[in-house]
């Protein structure tokens, strides 16, 4: 596994870092948290688009650049960094999920309009409050070469701008994946209350009929698994750039802000307390670099996802904080923007399973392994 990044991959973040700074300003952030705010955000979606982000981890032939989840891991980094809302990441993971899972038919039917950006999707493939959780929320009934689909999928990230959504089925002894219109007779969307600002959803789907253009394929266990790991492991990352972002920003507090005559910086206190926020996010990166990486080569890498979603789980909490303590009464001012990367680091380090669902995983993959 390769620790440092390489030469092409530092351009990489640095390109994606001063796109985000001029399309995901914090001004955009915080208009995101508004109840009436557009969250298509049509100018940054073309910035990405334009850039490639959302075919990274596809295959040319669909309209990809035909790189890996190691790809992704760079801009996931960055996108934390940036507080870049989530509906890029889930339209991204539902890119992943056709691929994964399509039959090449439906590979060819769907990824070129997801790589280009033309269509925006999100996933119901496992539970947000655990992702090792994959059972089928919905149940598959066909009849004359057309399927029926009930069931309720619950907590959908950002369903509402989702032009398709990636959701498994259970068909008598199998479980299938499909790719729904969002818009299909049937389909209804219901907001849930979240905190934050943060947004997802209830999907509802009552006798909803589609074709065999919307059925992906089967959806084994291992293979819902492996997606739910990388986006666990991707989501990590995310938190890693989070980190990154509150770290430098407490840094540059502290070397301004002067107490008793002296920067703040300068106490030993202080001092100690950045070095355990640095120490903590390395912890978090070669962590969630390691679960990407056995991910992208074919592993379902729970024992290093489950490790990965600790450390960042963890620090995300961790830095946060401490972060709050060093910029003292100023870090609750919202004038100050810290509590936007704490609200992100509060929604991702819980969304699929804080540090104590995840040690849970490591505990019965230690368990499974003891066994053989």
């Amino acid at each position: 596994m390769r620790a440092i990044p390489t030469v092409e991959q530092r351009a990489f973040a640095s390109s994606l870092r001063a796109l985000l700074a001029a399309e995901s300003p914090v001004e955009l952030v915080r208009t995101l948290t508004e109840p009436d705010a557009d969250r298509r955000t049509p100018a940054l979606w073309k910035a990405l688009t334009d850039a490639g982000v959302f075919g990274l981890a596809l295959a040319g032939e669909h309209g990809g650049s035909g790189g890996s989840l190691d790809d992704l891991a760079v801009f996931y980094t960055e996108a934390g960094r940036a507080l870049c809302p989530t509906t890029v990441h889930s339209s991204i993971q539902a890119g992943l999920a056709v691929d994964q899972l399509g039959s090449p038919a439906a590979k060819a039917a769907w990824l070129p309009s997801l790589a280009c950006g033309a269509v925006r999707g999100t996933t119901a493939l496992w539970n947000a409050r655990d992702a090792a959780a994959v059972s089928a929320p919905l149940r598959a009934d066909t009849a004359s070469g057309r399927w029926r689909l009930n069931g309720t999928a619950d907590y959908v990230a950002d369903a509402d701008v989702a032009d398709i959504i990636v959701v498994s089925a259970a068909a008598q002894r199998h479980t299938l994946a499909f790719a729904v219109d969002t818009q299909a007779s049937g389909v209804i969307v219901q907001p849930l209350a979240m905190a934050g600002g943060q947004r997802a959803f209830t999907v509802r789907f009552d006798d909803v009929v589609v074709d065999d253009r919307a059925l992906l394929g089967e959806a084994t266990g291992t293979a819902l698994r492996r997606l739910a790991n990388a986006a666990t492991a991707l989501g990590s990352l995310d938190l890693v750039g989070v980190g990154q972002a509150v770290i430098d920003r407490t840094v540059d507090y502290t070397t301004l802000r002067h107490q008793f005559g002296r920067p703040i910086a300068s106490f030993q206190a202080a001092q100690h307390l950045v070095a355990d926020m640095h120490i903590a996010l390395a912890a978090a990166r070669l962590a969630a670099h390691a679960a990407v990486f056995w991910i992208a080569r074919g592993r379902t890498a729970t024992r290093e996802t489950a490790i990965a979603r600790v450390h960042a789980a963890t620090a995300a909490r961790s830095i946060t904080l401490d972060a709050h303590q060093l910029h003292g009464g100023m870090g609750y001012v919202t004038e100050t923007d810290l509590y936007l990367w704490s609200e992100r680091a509060r929604f991702g380090s819980t969304w699929g399973g804080g540090a104590d669902v995840a040690a849970g995983w490591l505990e019965e993959t230690l368990r499974a392994e003891e066994a053989r």
